[in-house]
């Protein structure tokens, strides 16, 4: 039996994790998927407080598995708690460079977008279907029904999550880390670790393993079991 912690990414909640969280229960493993605040003054340093209350003092180390947005304050937590963690898991996600927040991942002019939409709102709502796809967060294999669901659940991120870099710490080569590739491939990743791409390079040690899921930037709700299958076979 292994203990899974799963975190959600931007926008969506812990009801995202349901069927991958039911498949792994299926196999008698112990799973935890998180709800994430949305106070207007978060940051992406309360994320890692979050993440780190959760993971509370006691018990078996756990695999931490993160997506998308929730992959940078993996990583810091994972910084700050080594000793219970068992297992670091990126599912279509990386580490960022100290300091790098996630708006600092988009290009000129979507940053600009964003911007004025923070502006406007104070918060991040999640974009429609056809503006996440043009923006590279495929949501390719998501049925219809699905997709709208988890849309009218979704709730506005934070600015300061969007604005702000979480901390790093030092980095601990005896944690496995596994990068669940979906909306790229580990041959992509492998280019840019080769090629000194900040965010990359760090993946480069032996303690890092990529695994080829093919399908939209949300397996979690394109192929939920196939990412739990993958999760499965790290425990």
């Amino acid at each position: 039996m292994t203990s899974y912690l799963l975190v959600p990414g931007f926008w969506i909640d812990a009801s995202a994790w349901s069927a991958v969280a039911d498949d792994l229960r299926s196999r008698g493993h112990d799973v935890t998927a998180l709800d994430l605040g949305h106070d207007p003054a978060a940051t992406a340093r309360t994320r890692v407080d979050e993440i780190l209350a959760a993971l509370g003092d006691a018990g078996e180390p756990v695999v931490l598995v993160g997506h998308s947005g929730a992959g940078p304050v993996c990583a810091a937590v994972a910084e700050q708690a080594r000793d219970r963690l068992a297992h670091l898991v990126f599912v279509d996600t990386g580490p960022p460079p100290d300091g790098v927040a996630q708006i600092d991942f988009s290009a000129p002019d979507a940053q600009a977008v964003t911007r004025a939409t923070l502006a406007a709102h104070g918060a991040l709502p999640m974009p429609s279907r056809a503006e996440l796809d043009a923006a590279g967060s495929s949501t390719a294999g998501i049925p219809d029904a699905v997709f709208d669901d988890v849309r009218a659940r979704s709730v506005a991120e934070p600015a300061g999550v969007v604005l702000t870099g979480a901390p790093r710490g030092t980095v601990d080569p005896s944690l496995p880390k596994t990068v669940v590739a979906c909306s790229f491939t580990p041959a992509d990743v492998r280019e840019l670790i080769e090629a000194g791409v900040p965010g990359f390079a760090e993946m480069d040690g032996p303690e890092w393993r990529f695994v080829a899921l093919p399908t939209g930037h949300w397996p979690m709700l394109s192929e939920p079991a196939g990412l739990a299958e993958v999760l499965d076979g790290l425990g």
